[in-house]
């Protein structure tokens, strides 16, 4: 039988395995417990049309499964093998439709399929070469560098000798995100290079606190500004900009401009900018600002702390 049996062929396999494997026939056998479990999986993707093709053309990695690992990295699992999902796109183009994959109890339904030779004989699969491991290291950007991307030169000591490689770090890089570098770790003659990850570390911005593509700032204002409005300048990362302050804004106000932050990822939209107000007093007042202060404070009607949570609770 081959792989291009018929469904009918396939559930007469499936039906002489099971009964060979089967625990009623194999008392204590875990061994054959394990064989009976492998030919419920294999059918259970070999009677279903789409999973069947998966198989054909790329073996058993083609009908795996993503899993969660604790953490939180997706990879794609098969048999015993797994990939993150940064390797698998060149997993399946590596595989091809040459059905990639080890033995299993999928050639065993198949009765070896197109693995065998006229005459019988399993063909052999060509070894894959000897890879070097892939090797990670941190690298340090600065905040300027994350969010509008920019070009690292790095220097590698390989088993080839001292290398000075250039790595594109795109915008809106995220602090722990690492970037790979695709066969850039040498292992001289007859041996696959294997591929530099390097993790982003970013220094943090002396006023800029950057979640995701927002960006939020502190700024301070003056008691007159607070309480009568008007236009202020505030930073932003395309320079000072400008935005209005409206009457009687309390300390810890959060105003937003927005598009004022990064570029999302995959989008030419950006994040916003949010800008907390911070009210600050004059540390020290000439007689006339106190005389002003002290008309203001006899003008005063309102109680701020009127509407405190405590306010009842002490007879206010």
């Amino acid at each position: 039988m081959t792989k291009s049996a018929s469904d009918d062929e396939i559930k007469r396999a499936y039906r002489k395995l099971a009964k060979k494997y089967h625990p009623d026939r194999n008392p204590n056998d875990s061994a054959a417990e394990t064989k009976f479990k492998e030919v419920q999986h294999a059918y259970s993707i070999l009677r279903d049309p789409k999973k069947r093709e998966q198989y054909d053309r790329y073996g058993e990695v083609g009908v795996g499964e993503w899993k969660t690992e604790p953490t939180g990295h997706k990879v794609y699992q098969w048999g015993g093998s797994a990939v993150g999902a940064e390797d698998l796109e060149d997993l399946f183009s590596t595989l091809g439709g040459e059905g990639g994959g080890r033995a299993s109890i999928f050639e065993e339904l198949f009765g070896g399929g197109s693995n065998r030779r006229a005459g019988g004989r399993r063909s052999s699969r060509r070894a894959a070469p000897a890879r070097v491991a892939d090797h990670e290291e941190a690298v340090e950007l600065t905040f300027d560098q994350a969010i509008h991307g920019t070009t690292l030169s790095l220097r590698l000591n390989g088993s080839a000798g001292p290398q000075t490689i250039d790595v594109k770090v795109p915008p809106g890089i995220e602090e722990g995100q690492r970037l790979r570098v695709r066969g850039r770790i040498s292992g001289g003659a007859g041996v696959e290079p294997g591929d530099l990850i390097l993790k982003c570390v970013i220094k943090p911005h002396p006023y800029f606190e950057r979640r995701g593509s927002d960006l939020f700032v502190e700024v301070p204002v003056r008691v007159t500004e607070a309480a009568l409005g008007g236009e202020i300048e505030v930073p932003s990362i395309d320079g000072f900009a400008r935005m209005t302050l409206p009457p009687g804004t309390a300390s810890g106000t959060k105003l937003r401009l927005r598009g004022r932050g990064l570029r999302k990822p995959g989008s030419t939209e950006r994040g916003d900018q949010f800008v907390t107000i911070k009210i600050v007093p004059p540390k020290s007042l000439g007689a006339e600002q106190r005389g002003l202060f002290e008309q203001l404070r006899q003008h005063e009607t309102a109680d701020p702390r009127a509407a405190a949570p405590w306010a009842k609770e002490f007879g206010r």
